[in-house]
This record gives structure tokens, sequence and C-alpha cells, in this order.
């Protein structure tokens, strides 16, 4: 099986919808010299499992370098577990952005990235930025050697506050704030977490 752009879509989509067990909607975002990306929406009983599919069409490359090998690299993919109590309206255009912004901005997604869009991710949202972090319930997907494997990377919404707690502390810091205030990253109306 060939490791071109139409197959590593089709085989990220059978390997998201067979870890989820079920069939998602799908919704194309198109963005001006770039390729569209779609994001894939599951709803499993109380929770919101959205995927994007797109971003791992080609490899990330740090844009300063002067030769891009079009084979290898790394891939990835974002997901994001929402719980179901809003209707998250404009969300899906939100991860098209990150997934995107590889393409576009020559970023390389990875755990612990913070990539800031500077605007409510859905609608009603207090959230405008996104920090990566691993995702295990998905499994990496492998590609066709010599392709690196595609990485599934999952989102959490983070409000501008807490953006620039993980610049000036780090990442980590801002899950163990989270952890301690019992803040459920999942609830579209969860509070922020004020740095101290």
């Amino acid at each position: 099986m060939s490791s071109s752009s139409g197959s590593v879509t089709d085989r990220v989509i059978a390997h998201v919808s067979g870890i989820v067990g079920s069939e998602p909607q799908k919704a194309s975002v198109t963005f001006l010299g770039v390729e569209p990306v779609d994001v894939l929406r599951f709803v499993r009983g109380d929770e919101v499992i959205f995927a994007t599919v797109g971003c791992s069409r080609h490899p990330m490359h740090d844009p300063t370098d002067l030769v891009a090998d079009p084979v290898r690299g790394p891939r990835a993919e974002v997901t994001m577990t929402m719980r179901a109590t809003t209707g998250l309206q404009g969300l899906h255009k939100s991860l098209a952005m990150l997934a995107a912004a590889p393409a576009v901005e020559g970023l390389i997604l990875d755990v612990d990235s913070l990539v800031d869009l500077q605007q409510p991710l859905w609608a009603g949202a207090i959230c405008s930025a996104f920090l990566l972090t691993a995702d295990d319930r998905f499994a990496d997907l492998p590609l066709d050697v010599p392709a690196d494997p595609v990485r599934f990377l999952r989102a959490v919404p983070i409000t501008a506050n807490e953006a620039a707690w993980v610049r000036l502390k780090g990442a980590d810091e801002l899950r163990a704030a989270w952890a301690e205030a019992g803040v459920d990253v999942t609830d579209p109306t969860r509070a922020a977490v004020t740095p101290g």
C-alpha cells in the first residue's frame, strides 16, 4: 500500500474510527494554499471526540531547513475529547487551524506545544489556545517504511491566562494546578485557573 497523501488520510480515518468504534460525522475546512483539513466528530454517550485528518499528509519540518525530506520526519494528527454539555459551535474550525499550522506557519506539533489562536475556540468559549499532550487512547499509526508513524496529540483548550502561565512556568505546572483545583479540562463550561 502506498504512503501517498490520499492513502495516509484514508488510513487515519480507518484507524481512528476503529479505535472509537463508530462512524464519524466529517467537516472539511479549506485554507488558502493548503490542502483541506477534515475534522471527524464522534459522539459517545456524554462525550464528543474530535480528530483531525490532513495534518499527517506530509512530514513536519522546521521552515529553516534548506531541504525538507518529503517522506521522513514527524507526522501528527490532533484529537480532542469534550463533554457534550454545549454545542461547541466553531470548534472544528479551530481544530483545523491547529492541524494546518505546520503547513501554514512551519510549526512542528509535539507534546507540550502551545498554539495560541487568540480568539475563542468555539462560540462563547473562555479558551483561546491549545496545549498539546500525548493521547493514550490512540496508538501511533504505522506508515510504510521509511515514513514515520502518525502520532496522535490531544489538544486541551486553555485560556489566555493559562497560556501565559505555560510560557512562564511550563505545561507541567499548569497541569498540577488543574489537578489541585479539580479542573475537568473536558468540561466546556469549566472555570479558568488563575496563575499564582
